[in-house]
């Protein structure tokens, strides 16, 4: 699966793709822009590094921020969700999580959460454990899983 495999199914399906990135710093929006033509399926991307940018670019509620942390299922709902009504897309992935090094014991290194949301369908949220490979490669392999999720939002049934 790749980046043109995405952007194939989002053309044939005639959908617009919006990505909201933490920890990954705009990495999906990148693997997909970097192929010419991804015009006729990417509509925008939001970096948001920090809460308030979360919270002010996506709308991810204060309340959600501080009871459940920027690494949780909760605020990578609110992200993928936030970017949809936050943009003319029709389906979103949101990526929040620690690439480190660091993390701690309640939120270790390489916990990344995602987000997908699609118009018209539930918003489906999961983590996974990447461990402690190091900083790009946490990244990378959230990259790629991201653009899996889009792919299966994509091709689902409507």
């Amino acid at each position: 699966m790749t980046a043109t495999d995405v952007l194939d199914a989002a053309k044939a399906a005639g959908l617009k793709i919006v990505t909201a990135e933490s920890c990954t710093g705009g990495m999906v929006a990148a693997a997909l822009t970097d192929i010419p033509g991804s015009s006729a399926a990417v509509e925008c991307g939001f970096v948001t590094y920090s809460n308030e940018a979360k919270n002010g670019l996506l709308g991810v509620s204060k309340e959600t921020l501080a009871s459940f942390g920027a690494v949780s299922q909760e605020v990578a709902l609110e992200m993928a969700e936030g970017a949809l009504r936050r943009s003319l897309a029709d389906v979103s992935v949101s990526i929040t999580g620690i690439a480190g090094p660091g993390g701690s014991e309640f939120k270790p290194e390489g916990r990344v959460c995602f987000g997908v949301a699609r118009t018209g369908y539930p918003t489906h949220t999961e983590t996974l454990e990447f461990g402690a490979p190091g900083r790009a490669e946490v990244r990378r392999k959230s990259r790629d899983h991201a653009l899996t999720l889009l792919l299966r939002a994509i091709t689902q049934d409507p």
